[in-house]
């Protein structure tokens, strides 16, 4: 990007990054391009296009560049703008908390249609969620069940945080309550409709192979999880159904490579109607079940 009196319009910072994006080998060149550029010209992605030949000025080129290079080093684009989209919905996040993922969204998705075959959507529900993080999977489940509340729950006082902004940003943090706390011990003496969680699980081995922009940005906290990656679902699996009312739903999402041991857990633990079931990718990323 020039520093020399040439025009620098929408236009063409958008071309110069995507191409800046592909150069380096960033997921989705053009999407991080418009969102960084959307960001630093404080507009909807979508008016990039209706004003391409917007002329950029000096210290919006310089922002940009700025950006730009950090991206280029694998910082996250999400965490540079301050902002993802989860679910449909823009949800803030920083190094703080992980960046919600289109697998999530398998989980969300499970639990509402389990719920809509059953007719369940205008119950009165009480759902909990545990490592919630930046508060999407809660946030979105209350944005769809208008009658049920919720106790979310972290271990890291800055997520509850940013949990609680997302809430108060979608109209639904009168429903919910944010508690800090590790595993199930926030939740003791209270029984569930459902309960879900994106808790940590790479295992140890699998560690060294987690792409730079996950592994040196995104909370160490909140993605590993032990040897077998197992240390915070196993408590959770063999648990779960003293917190959940008899039938309640689980869904937890997993590591691929952990389907046949969740399973087997989950069976341990008495949970009815196991299953794991696939993200978007074809993956095996959610284990769903009943409590007895």
């Amino acid at each position: 990007m020039g520093t020399t009196a040439e025009v620098w319009t929408t236009r063409r910072l958008l071309a110069w990054t995507t191409q800046h994006f592909e150069k380096h080998g960033l997921e989705s060149p053009r999407v991080q391009a418009e969102m960084l550029l959307a960001h630093v010209l404080n507009t909807q992605r979508l008016r990039l296009y209706m004003e391409p030949d917007r002329p950029a000025d000096p210290r919006e080129r310089d922002q940009l560049r700025d950006l730009v290079q950090r991206a280029t080093q694998h910082e996250p684009v999400d965490y540079l703008v301050g902002e993802t989209t989860f679910f449909a919905l823009p949800f803030a996040v920083d190094r703080h908390v992980l960046i919600p993922r289109p697998s999530t969204e398998t989980l969300v998705e499970h639990v509402l249609q389990t719920l809509r075959n059953e007719e369940r959507t205008n119950d009165t529900l009480h759902l909990a969620d545990v490592g919630t993080g930046s508060g999407a999977i809660v946030v979105s489940l209350l944005k769809q069940l208008l009658n049920a509340t919720a106790v979310a729950t972290d271990v890291s006082p800055e997520a509850l945080d940013i949990a609680r902004r997302n809430a108060e940003r979608h109209g639904v943090a009168a429903r919910v309550e944010f508690r800090q706390g590790d595993t199930l011990e926030p939740l003791a003496a209270e029984r569930f409709d459902a309960f879900v969680s994106n808790p940590p699980y790479i295992p140890d081995a699998e560690w060294a192979e987690v792409s730079p922009n996950v592994k040196d940005h995104e909370p160490t906290l909140a993605l590993r999880g032990g040897a077998d990656g197992l240390d915070v679902l196993r408590p959770l699996i063999a648990g779960g159904a003293a917190v959940l009312n008899p039938g309640g739903l689980v869904a937890f999402e997993i590591a691929a490579v952990q389907k046949d041991a969740v399973e087997q857990l989950a069976a341990d633990a008495g949970w009815r109607s196991v299953a794991v079931l696939p993200d978007h990718e074809g993956l095996p990323r959610v284990l769903v079940g009943r409590a007895g």
